[in-house]
């Protein structure tokens, strides 16, 4: 498998060197169980430096900010940041805008990236290649000239690339397979009891999956695009060539050294227990 982005002229990955901290401060958050505190958009965090680094980033979860460890910004934020002339930029309004807009951009491509990397999914590529064309064409436009409901209708189109994608590859792994796979799209999988389930090219787009357990779960080809894995326990299971999973949602979940993850998404530095099995 290639490295993520290794086709997409955009980065996809976040290089807070060259970022202006966007996302501790036009972001907003509240006290929760993600976050110690308060924080309104556009206001520093209060753990933000004067070099525009995080005073706590190695003890973020100790300090009861693990909602900071799960965001990943697809490396729009160095995007905005040059676009806006550089780190001493402002981040007012507009950068807020933009930002949110470019990450999201940054995201399609992550997902398209992925799409052409199916073999299986081949005859859908051609699409794919176009969408992507447009989602670069987009991210390069100058953000003051960008038309919010051109990236609407792009979301719409990368959507359906995906899902086509996803019925491919997974019509491909289930010829292989013994019995019916039963999809769960957008289920209420809350809490579920699914340790050591055999869920191989199951359609889990969408699915509430916040504090499963999915430990020893066989997750290959399963599609989790969008899938909320907050808290869910995925220490043992295999998610080696799952659809569409990215970075925020593994760094939310729970897992160990024995977890397998997609090649493109880097594996959590809180997950250190080691294999159970």
């Amino acid at each position: 498998m290639e490295q993520a982005g290794a086709r997409v002229p955009l980065e996809l990955h976040a290089d807070c060197s060259r970022c202006a901290a966007l996302c501790c401060v036009v972001l907003p958050f509240a006290r929760s169980a993600d976050f110690a505190v308060d924080k309104p958009a556009g206001t520093a965090c209060g753990h933000l430096q004067d070099d525009l680094r995080c005073g706590i980033h190695d003890r973020l979860r100790e300090r009861g900010f693990a909602g900071c460890t799960v965001f990943d910004c697809f490396g729009a934020g160095q995007h905005v940041t040059a676009a806006f002339g550089g780190p001493a930029v402002r981040p007012d309004a507009a950068v807020a805008d933009a930002f949110a807009v470019q990450r999201r951009l940054h995201e399609f491509a992550w997902y398209l990236d992925d799409a052409l990397d199916r073999a299986d999914a081949a005859a859908v590529h051609a699409d794919a290649r176009r969408a992507l064309a447009a989602v670069v064409a987009l991210a390069e436009t100058p953000p003051a000239v960008r038309d919010a409901a051109v990236v609407d209708g792009l979301h719409r189109e990368v959507d359906d690339v995906l899902a086509r994608t996803s019925a491919a590859v997974r019509a491909a792994a289930r010829a292989g397979l013994p019995g019916r796979r039963r999809d769960r799209r957008r289920a209420d999988l809350v809490g579920a009891r699914l340790a050591g389930a055999d869920l191989r090219a199951v359609d889990l787009r969408g699915a509430w999956l916040m504090g499963a357990d999915l430990r020893g779960a066989d997750l290959r080809v399963a599609d989790l695009v969008g899938a909320d894995l907050r808290g869910a326990d995925l220490r043992d299971a295999d998610l080696t060539d799952a659809l569409f999973v990215t970075g925020p949602q593994a760094a939310a979940a729970r897992g160990n050294l024995g977890t397998r993850l997609p090649g493109r998404v880097a594996r959590p530095t809180h997950w250190t227990g080691r294999a159970t099995r």
